[in-house]
């Protein structure tokens, strides 16, 4: 008894050409889609990759940029650890995220609660809060470089009335990088409006389950507001993260006012690495800086990836 096998696509009557098409269909889709986001992918490589790639590659040469690159190595990196100034600028830098990071996050998240609550005048409230952050930064820097002028600054007035003696802020050690910190919880406009958003997103129906279980505002705030509005937390911190480290335009507009703290106690790392760069001419050793950089955010970025399973909550995901 003859076993027929399987027919080929001609002798089945169906023209060789239609298992064809589904493979050709399949690359017309692909061209057209690689397309569509090829202006994506150019600026991609543009102004991400290649820049990356070229403060990799420089960050182990001496290169002044004008002259050609010559590779050292690792001696940049050596030299890092032996800078002094590296490690004032690495701490000032890391002392100013470790608390700006906490607290913007909690400033902004509070304000957001209250004005997510139904008063009268509400919209105005949330005009009134966003507007900071829509101030050009050197304004805004200029406006603090007033107030808190520690002999003719409002700040230090209102505290003389109330007899309580002012610090110098920027002029002090001391309080220099706690007045940067307050000139970050200026601006939160964003972040705040980002979490007045999810907020709104919270679904009615968890705050009356709760309230008919007996739990209060606190407790409705812990176990059902924070969970349902996690992920944005961890996006906001991740923004945050990312412009502490980076920080740089404030304390640059403030010490060119002649008001920079004692030393170097508001000499931030990006600071240093534009220093080197465009003052001294050692691209090779602050492209090992920057790269340096990189690496810090990335780890940090990491451990707040790997601790999110543990306080992200996501809206159906099954555990």
């Amino acid at each position: 008894m003859h076993i027929k096998g399987r027919l080929k696509p001609a002798e089945a009557g169906v023209p060789a050409s239609a298992g064809r098409r589904p493979r050709s269909l399949r690359r017309h889709r692909l061209r057209v889609g690689l397309l569509f986001v090829s202006p994506w992918l150019l600026g991609f490589a543009a102004f991400f990759l290649y820049p990356f790639l070229a403060t990799l590659y420089y960050s182990f040469t001496n290169f002044d940029g004008i002259g050609n690159a010559h590779i050292i190595g690792f001696a940049n990196y050596s030299a890092l650890f032996h800078d002094s100034l590296f490690r004032t600028a690495l701490f000032n830098t890391l002392y100013y995220t470790a608390c700006e990071l906490p607290l913007s996050t909690i400033v902004a998240l509070g304000l957001a609660l209250l004005l997510n609550m139904n008063v009268r005048g509400r919209t105005i409230y949330r005009t009134l809060f966003y507007i900071p952050s829509i101030v050009p930064i050197v304004a805004s820097c200029m406006i603090f470089v007033w107030l808190f002028n520690p002999t003719s600054g409002i700040v230090n007035s209102l505290l003389s009335g109330l007899h309580v003696p002012g610090p110098d802020w920027f002029f002090s050690m001391a309080w220099s990088k706690p007045s940067f910190i307050i000139l970050g919880l200026w601006g939160l406009g964003q972040p705040m409006v980002i979490y007045l958003a999810g907020l709104q997103g919270v679904p009615t129906e968890l705050y009356e389950a709760a309230s008919l279980e007996g739990a209060g505002p606190w407790h409705r705030l812990r176990h059902v507001t924070i969970p349902m509005i996690s992920p944005i937390i961890l996006f906001n911190l991740v923004l945050q993260l990312v412009l502490c480290v980076s920080y740089f335009t404030q304390a640059q507009v403030i010490e060119s006012q002649d008001v920079g703290g004692p030393g170097n106690s508001t000499w931030f790392f990006v600071q240093y690495l534009y220093e080197q760069a465009f003052q001294f001419l050692k691209f090779g050793y602050a492209s090992a800086m920057g790269f340096f950089l990189f690496i810090i955010t990335g780890l940090i970025t990491l451990v707040l990836f790997k601790s999110s399973s543990r306080w992200v909550y996501y809206a159906g995901e099954s555990n």
